[in-house]
Parts: C-alpha cells; structure tokens; sequence
C-alpha cells in the first residue's frame, strides 16, 4: 500500500483535488455520453452504440494522457511555447475561415493531411492567447501602465485572435475575450485600458457579425432568447426539449440510460448534456457537477493566491476562468438563463480536440500547482514563501 501511494506521489504531482475532480468528471462524461449517443448510433452507425462508447473513451483516455504529459512540463517553459502557438494560430484561423471544413454553416474545422484528422484551431488559438498574455503581462508587471510597451502588444493580440475567431465562431469569441479582461484584470492592466479593450473588443465582434458566416445564426439566437420571455411559442425548439428534460427529471431523476429527450434534443451529446444528466440523474446529479466546476475553479484561484511568480499566478487563473466559464455558459444555456451558444460542456461533452485542449489547459494548470511546490520545498516552508504580487 505504502509502495503505490509512493508511485502516485512520484507520477502524479500537482494539487490532488484537480486530479480528483477531473478524474471523477471524466468518468462520468464516459456514462453520460454513452446514454446520449443512442439516436445518433442508430442514425450513422446502425445501431453500434459500442461505437461511439469506445470512441469517446479513447479520447477521454487521451485527455488524460496529454494532461499527464503536460504537467511534467515545467510551467515556465509554456511562456515560449504559447508565444510560438499563438503566432501559428493566426494564419491556421485564416485557413480555416478560407478553406475549412464547412459544417453548421461555419468554416471551423481544419483537417490534418497525413492522419485525416480534423481538429479546430480556436481550440489552439484560445490556450495559446490566454498563455501568451499571461507571460506578456508578467514580463511587463514594472511597466504596466506604459501604452506603447505593455499595452499596445497585448490588445493587438487579443483583437486579431479574438476576431478571426468571431468570424466562424462568435460565443468562443466573446468567451476569450472575457477571460482576456479578467486576466488582465488581476494583471493590474490600469481601468481605463481595460475599458479601451471592451470598446475594441465590441466593435471587432460587431463587424465580426456582419462580416462573418455566423452573423446571421448570432442574431437570430439572441433575437429567439429575448422573444421568448414575452411569448411561449417562440421557445426555440433545441431549449424547448431541454426544459422537457429538465421538468422531467426531478429530484433523482429517471436513472442512467433512461433519458427520453435524447431522442429528440439536439446535439444531446455535446452542447445540451447537462440537460440529460439533470434528465437522468435528476437536480441531485445538475447540483454535484455544478459543484465540481466550481470547486475546481477554487482549487484553480488557490494556484493564484500561493504562487510565487506572477506568470504562474495569471496563467493559472486564465485557464480556470476559461474552463469554469464555458462550463457555467452551457448549463446556463440548458436551463434557460442564456440565448443558445454551442459551447459544449468541458470534460463532460462529446469531442475530439476539444477534449484533448481540456486535458492540456488543465495539466498546465496541475504544472503551475507542482512548479509552486517544488519552490516551496527547495526555498522553505509556505509560511516563509512569498506570494504572488500583482497589486
């Protein structure tokens, strides 16, 4: 007993609760995935529903994997690497939006040559702007209110991700510019820069509508969202099977695999899962993976206020606000508290890149953890450590 709780301590280092958590969701992103894939099994697969149950598994196997490997990686080294990542981004969002894979309407897949695989650059784009401007920012930390030094690089950054994105995908767009502002925020990037970047950031996202292959879809949804508090019969159809689903499951829900709404919810997999967990394992199961998120953006702001170096700090706490928001976006949307976004829902949706994107944010953020560690015990006691300073 003592030999494997030595092997763990040895492999898997960083804080113990983020392993936890994300261990535990990835589980049952197993379960809840297999129950929700059954109509699509029948539809493309005749009827293997082992299909897509072993597909999924392998990814989330492979989410780990990477998120193992990517917190053996000394946090440090993601400041070179994201800065390299964010500049590779830009043209492949141009490649995409040009000549990617059309689907919904949209240019955001791209696919890989050699192995036919498809994967979305956002995906990339997103982990290496929010690493990026974490290391900007911690470089810049004596000279934060300088305009042409500090600034300008940044919001340059910030409006060409964040626009090439919006122009296949606006709700990712608006969701990495949030995350920019408050990593900035913590940053101390002074107010008045902050509310420069929210007026540029609105004017690239509003031509990003007009311009864009989503403009139409973007509208469309928030005219729905705002028509439906006025008239019932203007519930869209995707959040109208998703309230069916909700009402229906009660305190403990219908049990696993029992869902009826998956044959009828779209996308029940992905952008609408958390309807089906609350469907299935009732207001029990929405409320305990509503705590998870945010117990894992705890531990994640726990990162922040232990760490000694100010780029650990800021990455650490992008990359959880990335995660936690997106997640609270997509259960908002299933309950109703937001227009519709196809934002699927972190470790627990069906996906591909974006599973394995997940797995790499959150083994960077288990590196900062075990990077703060191991500078504890080589320069003392955490009473003696000094803290992250931003302000």
């Amino acid at each position: 007993m003592n030999q494997f709780k030595t092997w763990i301590d040895e492999h898997f280092k960083g804080d113990p609760i983020i392993w936890a958590i994300v261990i535990l969701l990835s589980l049952f992103s197993i379960l809840v995935v297999y129950s929700a894939t059954g109509s699509l099994a029948y539809k493309y697969a005749g009827g293997n529903t082992e299909l897509y149950l072993f597909r999924h598994s392998a990814l989330v196997f492979a989410s780990l994997v990477v998120m193992w490997l990517a917190h053996k990686v000394p946090y440090r080294s993601y400041a070179l690497y994201a800065r390299l990542a964010m500049y590779l981004s830009m043209p492949l969002l141009l490649i995409t939006y040009l000549f990617g894979s059309n689907i919904n309407e949209a240019n955001r897949w791209l696919t890989i040559p050699v192995i036919n695989q498809a994967f979305q650059p956002s995906d990339l784009a997103k982990l290496a702007l929010i690493a990026a401007l974490a290391a900007m920012l911690a470089k810049r930390q004596n000279n934060i209110k300088d305009f042409k030094s500090t600034f300008l690089p940044i919001i340059i950054a910030i409006g060409l991700i964040s626009g090439l994105i919006g122009l296949a995908n606006m709700s990712t767009a608006i969701l990495l510019l949030s995350t920019c502002l408050l990593i900035m925020f913590i940053g101390r990037v002074p107010m008045k820069y902050l509310v420069l970047v929210v007026m540029v950031g609105a004017l690239g996202l509003t031509a990003a509508i007009f311009l864009g292959q989503r403009g139409d879809t973007f509208r469309s949804r928030i005219e729905d969202y705002t028509a439906s508090f006025s008239d019932e019969n203007k519930i869209p159809f995707q959040a109208e099977q998703s309230y069916i689903a909700i009402a229906t499951g009660g305190v403990t829900g219908k049990g696993p695999g029992n869902s009826e709404q998956r044959n009828s919810l779209p996308h029940p997999y992905s952008d609408f899962i958390y309807a089906i967990i609350i469907e299935e394992y009732g207001m029990i199961g929405g409320v305990t993976v509503l705590f998870l998120y945010l117990a894992l953006l705890y531990r994640g702001m726990r990162i922040v206020a232990n760490s000694n170096k100010a780029f650990g700090g800021l990455l650490s706490a992008g990359l959880s606000f990335a995660l936690v928001i997106q997640a609270l976006i997509n259960m908002a949307v299933a309950v109703g508290l937001g227009p519709i976004t196809g934002l699927p829902l972190p470790l627990l949706s069906m996906g591909g890149t974006s599973l394995v994107f997940t797995g790499i944010s959150l083994g960077i953020i288990l590196s900062v953890s075990r990077g703060d560690h191991q500078d504890e015990m080589q320069t003392g006691s955490a009473m003696n450590r000094p803290k992250m300073k931003l302000a």
